[in-house]
């Protein structure tokens, strides 16, 4: 069951953004892709419903429709670390009933982009965290990397957990999201020169963060070729 498991060096950096670049680029392939966010912190009242932005952009770029509670199992009010949101709601998050989602998605699409929660090792209760999901899934890795200081440490220490676990990280994505960031080329040629797998594009600064926009770094011949090597 095809899949890409999303992560990042930290919060904020840009996994929805690549996520749903991902997910255009899938549709302009003609592939059948679906969106997953597992576990989303932070939610605001729509037309009577509690809506996650990450999972409503998710969704829009999917090119398959699927139940809300396959494509986001837990969703949280509060837009803080998940294992407390859930804690303070009386809720475990189980992930059986994610990896059961995920299968139910898979079943519908060539594709499936899971968004994992902040960073690698965001703890899902006082035990478990998004690493042991992402073992459970099984899926190759992707890491995003936000361009900002101290963005070098973060990328290999992740890079690292990822193996740690037994996962392949698959490729990395650069998404710049300090515009003032010194010696950005420089810190970039290290990533490359660090990480041990290629890098899938390089985001600029986007004041918009629209995702079409980023998806345009991703060629379509390009795209193709890593998802024939996962």
């Amino acid at each position: 069951m095809p899949g890409i498991f999303v992560t990042g060096t930290d919060t904020g950096i840009g996994k929805t953004l690549v996520s749903t670049a991902l997910l255009h680029g899938m549709k302009v392939l003609g592939l059948r892709a679906a969106g997953m966010k597992p576990v989303a912190a932070g939610a605001d009242l729509i037309d009577g419903a509690w809506v996650n932005e990450d999972v409503a952009e998710l969704t829009r770029a999917a090119t398959v429709a699927a139940p809300p509670d396959w494509v986001n199992p837990y969703l949280f009010r509060d837009a803080i670390a998940p294992h407390i949101a859930a804690e303070r709601k009386g809720v475990r998050i189980e992930i059986p009933r994610i990896v059961e989602a995920y299968e139910q998605l898979a079943g519908l699409a060539d594709w499936v982009v899971v968004e994992g929660a902040g960073g690698f090792r965001v703890p899902l209760d006082g035990r478990r965290d998004s690493a042991d999901l992402a073992v459970a899934l099984g899926l190759p890795v992707l890491m995003v990397v936000g361009l900002r200081l101290g963005c070098i440490n973060h990328a290999l220490l992740t890079a690292e957990a990822i193996a740690a676990r037994g996962l392949r990280l698959a490729g990395w994505v650069a998404n710049r999201v300090d515009p003032d960031m010194a010696v950005y080329e420089e810190n970039l040629a290290s990533l490359e020169n660090r990480l041990p797998a290629p890098c899938l594009a390089v985001i600029p600064w986007l004041e918009d963060g629209r995702p079409e926009r980023a998806a345009r770094l991703l060629p379509p011949v390009r795209l193709k070729q890593w998802l024939d090597s996962l």
